[in-house]
C-alpha cells in the first residue's frame, strides 16, 4: 500500500519583524509545532511523520518556501527510516526556495538506510540575491548495533544547492568497492554532511576554514572546503565514521562555531533534540 505525504511550510516576515510560519499538508506528514526560543524573528519548525518511517511506494514531499527576511530552521523529533522494500522506491523529497535576506536552517535527525531497503533520498535547496542557509544530513546504512549490516539494498542520495553544489550518490550495498574501498566509505556506514551556502563570496573564507578544521582535529576521517562560484560561496564539513552519534557531535561543533561567526547568532542546538 503506497503512503503518499506532501507538506508544505510558508515563512513570511510580519510588521513586527517576527517570522511566521503557516503549514498546508496532505496525508501523515505534519508541524508539529513552532517554537520560538531565540526570539519571535527565528521560527524554529518542527515536522513530524506519525508512522515513523518508509517503505517502498511511499513518498515523502516538503516543499519549504522562506520568504524576504524571514528566518526558518527546521528540525525532526527523530530518525527518517527508509525500511526493507518490498514494492519499490520510498523516497523523500524536499524543495526550499529561500527568498532575498532570508536564512533557511534545515536541520533533520539522522536518515537510516535499513537493510533491503529501495530507497531516494532528495534534497534540493536554491537561494536568491542576498540569502543564505545551512543543511545537514548524517546518514547511517544498516544498523550494525543491531546486528543488521547493510549486505543488501540501495539508496540514492541527492544533496544540491541550485547553481552553487551538487553532490549525488548511488550507495548500493553490492558495491564493495565503494563501501569498502580506500577511495569510498572504507569500510565505515556512516557519512555526515555539512553545508553553509549563500549568495556573494565569503569574506573570512580562511578563517572560518581553519577553525573548522581545529574543531575536528580529534576526528580522523573529516575534511571541511570551501567553494567559490559565480553564483556564491559555499562551505562543507564532511565526516565518516561508525556511529551515528559521533558523526552528528562532529558537525554540530563546527556548525556553532560558523553559525557564530557568519550569522552572530548562539550556536546552541534546538530544543527539540533535547527534550
Amino acid at each position: 500500500m503506497r503512503w503518499p505525504a506532501r507538506l508544505v511550510l510558508t515563512a513570511a516576515r510580519d510588521g513586527a519583524n517576527a517570522t511566521r510560519v503557516h503549514a498546508r499538508h496532505d496525508g501523515p506528514l505534519r508541524l508539529l509545532k513552532t517554537l520560538y526560543p531565540e526570539g519571535a524573528g527565528i521560527a524554529h519548525a518542527v515536522l513530524v511523520h506519525p508512522p515513523g518511517g518508509l517503505v517502498g511506494g511511499d513518498r515523502l514531499d516538503i516543499q519549504l518556501d522562506v520568504q524576504a527576511g524571514a528566518h526558518l530552521l527546521v528540525t525532526t523529533p527523530a530518525a527518517t527510516r527508509f525500511y526493507r522494500s518490498n514494492a519499490g522506491e520510498a523516497a523523500q523529497v524536499v524543495q526550499a526556495a529561500v527568498a532575498q535576506g532570508g536564512r533557511l536552517e534545515w536541520l533533520p535527525q539522522e536518515t537510516l538506510a535499513y537493510p533491503d531497503c529501495i530507497a531516494r533520498n532528495e534534497v534540493k535547496l536554491s537561494l536568491a540575491a542576498g540569502a543564505s542557509l545551512f543543511a545537514t544530513e548524517v546518514l547511517g546504512l544498516g544498523l550494525p548495533a543491531a546486528g543488521q549490516p547493510f549486505e543488501s539494498g540501495r539508496l540514492l542520495q541527492h544533496l544540491e544547492i541550485t547553481g552553487q553544489w551538487l553532490d549525488r550518490g548511488r550507495l548500493d550495498a553490492g558495491d564493495k568497492a565503494l563501501l569498502d574501498g580506500p577511495c569510498g566509505l572504507a569500510g565505515h556506514r556512516v557519512l555526515g554532511t555539512l553545508a553553509y551556502a549563500q549568495t556573494g563570496s565569503l569574506a573570512d573564507a580562511e578563517a572560518l576554514l581553519t577553525d573548522g578544521r581545529a574543531l575536528l582535529a580529534d576526528v580522523p576521517r573529516s575534511g571541511i572546503t570551501h567553494l567559490a562560484g559565480p553564483h556564491g560561496a559555499v562551505l562543507l564539513a564532511r565526516v565518516l565514521g561508525d556511529e551515528v552519534e559521533d558523526v552528528t557531535l562532529a558537525l554540530r561543533r563546527v556548525r556553532a562555531l560558523w553559525r557564530e561567526r557568519l550569522w552572530a547568532l548562539p550556536g546552541g542546538d534546538p530544543r527539540i533534540w533535547s527534550t
